[in-house]
């Protein structure tokens, strides 16, 4: 038997009214996910627990059968840990955006234009977090640079239980209330802008029409992360496809196999077939399970990209799923799915919530009949069947309960 997690970032969403009252997962056409989901069953499951942030950190952690109650230690130090950085006991690590704020003279009188700069590349990134790393780098300071607009700090003996605010929660929205209170972390903040401001990577941007990288912002601090191996916890091998530090890191903790897919990237431009044939050669040269992870929808609900979701969610079924599952047919291969978003990113919002999310678990060899003939947030709610704790389903899907 085969294992796979097909885990579509953001994808739940509220309905919209442009689409006549229904949400992206209603009006997207995905046959092979409905298909299962007609033979398969359906149902609602909470993924952040009480008092926690509904992040894709804690999220993720839970869609891959870990309790973030006794295992979450913060998001960065996941990041970190997918970059190659090795934390110490006392090193506490911190997210480091590249942003793009609003050039009022003022740092607190700026506005969140753009939490990614554009979804600015890898390669131009690398050189605004080498200026940043020369100006504030220092015994307890390091930078490491990361992919697009995802960085990291270390900072050696550094603070946590800090009120830091997610970037992406404060899209469009004057930042002097989010600002963080640590002295330390506000002014590298505030210094960054002029070390990024006018640097040449961001003047090139400029002049082709692109968003400046023109400040850090730092949030999502934690210490070393505290995951189990994944192999010891649920007995079978387990691969990680995501072009994702974050999942990416939780993966490497788990012990399980990070596998690279060349063109993969967190937004609608990924290598989606790439993804789909990567997850077919791990099992099929051995491994029990893929997690697959794409972030696309979660990128589009948070900059309100109606048509982009859509067709995000269409990809997933007819790029991954679909070729995925014949290629197990043609080898003969027994498998059992599930399909489920970490969070919901409405795009009415453009940011996380904490909702219980629709998932979707079907096993070739055992086809029933649920009564719907589509996987939609609908027609999962009104199965009756809820998960409170959303790491149970992991032991669903693999058949211990």
């Amino acid at each position: 038997m085969k294992y796979i997690v097909m885990l579509g970032d953001g994808m739940a969403d509220y309905p919209i009214e442009a689409l006549g009252g229904k949400t992206p997962l209603m009006v997207a056409k995905k046959p092979n996910i409905d298909r299962m989901a007609r033979c398969g069953e359906l149902g609602m499951v909470k993924t952040v627990p009480e008092g926690m942030k509904p992040g894709s950190d804690v999220a993720n952690l839970a869609a891959m059968g870990y309790d973030p109650v006794s295992c979450y230690t913060g998001r960065s130090p996941l990041e970190a840990v997918s970059i190659g950085i090795e934390m110490s006991d006392t090193d506490v690590a911190f997210r480091c955006n590249l942003v793009t704020l609003t050039e009022e003279k003022e740092y607190a009188d700026k506005t969140m234009a753009d939490y990614s700069s554009g979804e600015i590349t890898t390669e131009e990134a690398a050189k605004l977090m080498e200026a940043v790393n020369e100006a504030f780098r220092s015994e307890e300071l390091l930078f490491y640079p990361g992919i697009s607009y995802r960085h990291c700090m270390i900072w050696h003996g550094g603070p946590v239980g800090l009120e830091l605010t997610p970037p992406h929660d404060i899209s469009d929205r004057k930042i002097t209330e989010y600002l963080p209170s640590n002295p330390v972390i506000l002014d590298l903040m505030r210094r960054s802008y002029d070390v990024l401001k006018d640097h040449p990577v961001n003047q090139a941007r400029r002049a082709r029409g692109l968003n400046p990288a023109n400040s850090i912002w730092l949030w999502g601090e934690g210490t070393r992360p505290a995951v189990s191996r994944f192999q010891e916890a649920y007995g079978v091998k387990g691969s990680v496809i995501s072009a994702v530090d974050l999942i990416k890191g939780i993966g490497i903790c788990a012990g399980m196999k990070v596998i690279e897919v060349e063109g993969a990237t967190g937004n609608i431009d990924t290598n989606f077939k790439g993804k789909g044939e990567a997850a077919l050669k791990t099992l099929l040269e051995g491994q029990d399970l893929v997690y697959i992870h794409v972030e696309a929808p979660d990128e589009c609900g948070h900059h309100g990209d109606l048509e982009g979701k859509i067709q995000a969610i269409e990809r997933i079924d007819e790029e991954i799923v679909g070729p995925l599952l014949a290629g197990l047919e043609k080898a003969g291969e027994d498998y059992a799915i599930l399909v489920m978003p970490d969070h919901p990113t409405p795009i009415a919002i453009k940011t996380h919530i904490a909702d219980p999310v629709p998932y979707l678990l079907y096993c070739s060899t055992q086809e029933g009949n649920s009564g719907a003939d589509t996987y939609t947030e609908e027609t999962a709610a009104a199965s009756g069947n809820y998960e409170e704790h959303g790491y149970e389903l992991m032991k669903r899907l693999l058949g211990k309960k």
